[in-house]
C-alpha cells in the first residue's frame, strides 16, 4: 500500500519544516487542522433534483456528504428567505484532509488551463489560506455529462499557526504551487 500524504507530512515534511522554521519540537511545527470546501447553490435552492446533483458532485469530489447551509438573513432583492438553502459545506479533517490536499496539489491544479500558480496574498488574519476555483469540472471524479451547471468552489486551508510566513512555508512544503518566486 502506498504511503499516504499524512504519513509523508509526519515523516518527511514536518522535520524539514521544523529545521527551516527553527522549531525544536515537532508539535510546534504548523500543520493543516482542517480543509473547508464551500459551494454556493442559491440559484437551485428551490429545485430539489438539481440540488441533489450538486450534493452528489461535491460528495464525489471530497469523499464526504456535504451539509446544506441555510441563509441566516432574508434578502428581498435576491428572493431569499431566512432558512432557505444557499450553500453546501464540507469540512475535512485528519487523513481525509491530507488526501484531499494531495489530490488537489498533484492532480487537480495542474489540470487548470494556463495555470501559473496560486496567489500569495490569499491569507487571512489567522494565517488560513483560501483558494477559489471557478469550475468543479477540473476534478477527475466529476462527469461533465452529469452536472447541470459549472459551479465554483471556495477551499480554505485552516492551519495551526497564526503566522502567515509559517503558514506559507507549510503550504509550499506540502506542494501548493505559488505564483512566481518568493
Amino acid at each position: 500500500m502506498p504511503d499516504n500524504f499524512l504519513n509523508k507530512y509526519r515523516k518527511k515534511i514536518a522535520p524539514r519544516l521544523a529545521k527551516k522554521l527553527g522549531k525544536k519540537n515537532l508539535l510546534a511545527v504548523p500543520r493543516i487542522v482542517k480543509v473547508v470546501i464551500n459551494v454556493g447553490i442559491g440559484d437551485i435552492a428551490k429545485d430539489k433534483e438539481k440540488r441533489e446533483k450538486a450534493i452528489n458532485t461535491l460528495a464525489s469530489v471530497t469523499g464526504q456528504k456535504p451539509q446544506i447551509r441555510p441563509a441566516k438573513k432574508a434578502i428581498a432583492e435576491f428572493k431569499i428567505r431566512q432558512g432557505d438553502p444557499i450553500g453546501l459545506k464540507v469540512t475535512l479533517r485528519g487523513r481525509r484532509a491530507y488526501d484531499f490536499l494531495q489530490k488537489l496539489f498533484t492532480v487537480v491544479l495542474p489540470r487548470v488551463r494556463d495555470f501559473q500558480g496560486v496567489k500569495r496574498g490569499s491569507f487571512d488574519k489567522q494565517a488560513n489560506y483560501t483558494l477559489a476555483l471557478t469550475e468543479q469540472i477540473i476534478f477527475p471524479e466529476v462527469d461533465y455529462d452529469k452536472i447541470d451547471r459549472v459551479r465554483g468552489m471556495e477551499i480554505t486551508f485552516v492551519t495551526s499557526t497564526s503566522d502567515k510566513k509559517e503558514a506559507k512555508a507549510l503550504l509550499e512544503e506540502l506542494g501548493l504551487p505559488f505564483q512566481g518566486k518568493n
